[in-house]
């Protein structure tokens, strides 16, 4: 399946519309501007709360919760020392972790699951927004994929600052 992920311009918060490839919105994204931690709230266009995302507060690399219904589903951090672009872990329980690696300047990451790619990400260049395009393959968690999406541009834009 095909998303797009994009930040509505001029807002002081995080918040994003993510619609499938026909250009339908999905899910919605909104983010807390005075929060401590960094938090996105992933819902359905209805409004129902479906993911949640939070920065830990005390780690040595930038590391971010992912909840669902209260519960933590994934761990994703970056890691320590990747001299050859970006690396982040997504501990999820079970044997089943996933691994992002990609490089920001160049915009494109791809998720693996054992050596498998599961999702590829490509941000645009050329836009006043951020925007992503996110592939994701058959019968993957794409809501969670979405959110790992979200943390990683939380994760460099606060990098960046």
């Amino acid at each position: 399946m095909r998303y797009i992920i994009r930040e509505r311009l001029f807002h002081l918060t995080e918040d994003s519309v993510i619609t499938d490839e026909a250009g339908q919105a999905v899910l919605q994204v909104a983010g807390k501007f005075f929060s401590l931690h960094d938090r996105l709230t992933i819902s359905d266009m209805a409004g129902n709360e479906v993911v949640q995302i939070a920065r830990r507060l005390v780690a040595l690399t930038p590391t971010y919760e992912i909840l669902r219904g209260g519960q933590e589903v994934a761990e994703m951090r970056k890691r320590f020392f990747t001299p050859f672009g970006d690396r982040y872990a997504i501990d999820i329980p079970g044997p089943n972790d996933l691994e992002m690696r990609g490089n920001f300047l160049d915009h494109e990451f791809v998720i693996t699951q054992g050596g498998t790619t599961v999702a590829t990400i490509s941000k645009q260049w050329l836009s006043l927004s951020a925007t992503y395009g996110v592939e994701t393959a058959p019968g993957q968690d794409d809501v969670l994929i979405l959110a790992c999406v979200l943390a990683m541009d939380l994760a460099e834009d606060r990098e960046s600052r």
